[in-house]
């Protein structure tokens, strides 16, 4: 599959979609326009692509809605060199967001088939995490903490501790909490022992599922 002006255009379109959603931040919208989402779905679904949904993806997964992928990122406030945890790399799209963001991903996946997928389809694609692991997100990733930013792309009932532990003072975790609908959470690391919680509106999304490898 190729990345034709016909995506790019479709892609423009898509970036136009979201930013009237009130999408603001600039350098999102760009890495938006410049992930070629089609690429990361299933051939029989690329007419689908660009539109504003979430699709099906391996091991009863699912590609975030485009808007969602830039709600998150947005709410992280990434600058270039950052240190970005995701817990959840399902297809790789939210990866290739924030690496086109200049980030530096450490990325975590539970499901082996949607693992070893995405595995081969960075090589062929060059995306280039630090890290890509096969494990339990719920644990984090202490041997690389601390991070600028947390981001979960599964529903989670609680906030994990651990990943708390790992944020840098005024780093942030993005979290979806919640077991039917989820509240769109963000946790600003204040001090040692200080967070502050906000809170950004309803979404839905699959379940971070814990120690069930």
């Amino acid at each position: 599959m190729k990345d034709t002006f016909k995506h790019k255009g479709m892609r423009n379109k898509l970036v136009d979609i979201i930013a009237a959603k009130n999408i603001k931040n600039k350098n999102v919208l760009d890495a938006i326009r410049g992930v070629p989402r089609h690429l990361f779905m299933d051939s029989s679904f690329e007419d689908h692509a660009y539109q504003d949904k979430a699709f099906p993806i391996a091991a009863e997964q699912t590609i975030s809605q485009p808007y969602t992928v830039a709600f998150q990122t947005e709410l992280l406030e990434i600058n270039p060199g950052d240190k970005i945890l995701e817990i959840g790399t399902g297809s790789g799209y939210q990866t290739a967001v924030l690496l086109r963001l200049k980030a530096k991903v450490f990325t975590i996946e539970r499901q082996l088939e949607l693992f070893k997928k995405t595995s081969i389809f960075f090589k062929k694609m060059g995306y280039r995490p630090k890290k890509f692991i096969f494990g339990d997100g719920y644990k984090g990733l202490p041997e690389e903490a601390p991070f600028e930013g947390i981001i979960v792309t599964a529903g989670a009932p609680e906030i994990p501790k651990a990943l708390l532990s790992q944020l840098k003072i005024g780093g942030k975790l993005v979290i979806p909490v919640g077991l039917d609908d989820q509240i769109m959470t963000r946790i600003i690391r204040k001090s040692e022992k200080e967070f502050e919680r906000q809170e950004f509106g309803s979404f839905r999304f699959v379940p971070l599922l814990e120690d069930k490898n």
